[in-house]
């Protein structure tokens, strides 16, 4: 009973959702003690106290034993779970490995077009998932887990359903062109860009006129100090007569002394006998 799906449930790209895993799998699923412990009669909200406490994501590893992510993905197409429900997995932005599984889920059983909708808006999700595969661990992101899942034909050792290139999907009308966002994101840097010139160029023009009125103003500050220092004033103009006139005062003064001493030296050198 528990290896059986359940009652009413749509095939999946033709055939039983559960033979999307291969034979050889999903016989080893069956009999992991993982699978026989915890997920017997799960349910879609059940499943969720699981889904949260994954550690890793990957297929088989070891002696061919599965991994807890692909138990919970087979029992995911056991009970195929409703769109709207799947969504809220995708939108669990605290527990990336359930929104890992629900997005391999996705991949394997919507139809094309939605397949890219729905996946597509994950790859701006750049959070660490640690991958087990046969020999230990390695790291990855989740949009590199989406982006294999998109192009890949197989992730997590299973084989997925084929789906045509977005390309193909385009050109048919079913998917509109898709929006890059690096594309978005030079578009807004050239606006910034364009902005920031137009401000420095305003800014220049604003020195150029300040430098401007500057010096205009320090021009016509100047020119009347100049005509002042150039053009003495009546006081100066005093000042130096009076400096004129006390040399020349001296000058005279001086002048008789010099010629007492030059009557002096001449009377004393005539002789007595001339007189």
């Amino acid at each position: 009973m528990a290896n059986t799906t359940v009652r009413n449930a749509q095939a999946i790209h033709g055939q039983n959702p559960q033979f999307l895993v291969e034979t050889v799998i999903r016989n080893r699923i069956y009999e992991s003690p993982y699978w026989k412990e915890h997920c017997f009669a799960l349910t879609s909200e059940s499943l969720i106290d699981l889904a949260i406490k994954i550690r890793f994501v990957g297929g088989v590893y070891g002696n061919q034993k599965p991994t807890e992510f692909l138990c919970l993905l087979l029992k995911l197409l056991q009970i195929q779970p409703e769109k709207e429900i799947l969504i809220e997995y995708l939108q669990a932005d605290e527990f990336k490995y359930l929104r890992a599984l629900a997005a391999m889920y996705i991949r394997m059983t919507f139809q094309a077009a939605d397949v890219y909708e729905v996946l597509e808006p994950l790859l701006k999700d750049y959070r660490k998932l640690r991958y087990r595969y046969q020999s230990g661990y390695s790291l990855t992101y989740i949009d590199e887990f989406v982006d294999q899942l998109l192009n890949e034909e197989r992730v997590c050792d299973v084989i997925l359903p084929r789906i045509p290139k977005r390309a193909v999907l385009e050109e048919n009308g079913e998917l509109a062109p898709r929006q890059s966002r690096l594309l978005d994101a030079m578009e807004g840097k050239d606006e910034g860009d364009a902005n920031h010139d137009r401000s420095r160029s305003r800014s220049r023009s604003t020195s150029r006129d300040s430098r401007g009125a500057r010096f205009s103003t320090s021009s016509r500050s100047r020119s009347p100090t100049g005509s002042r220092s150039s053009r003495p004033s009546g006081k100066d103009r005093d000042r130096d007569r009076d400096s004129q006139g006390l040399g020349q005062g001296r000058s005279r003064h001086t002048s008789p002394a010099g010629s007492d001493g030059r009557f002096r030296s001449r009377s004393r050198s005539i002789s007595p006998d001339r007189v």
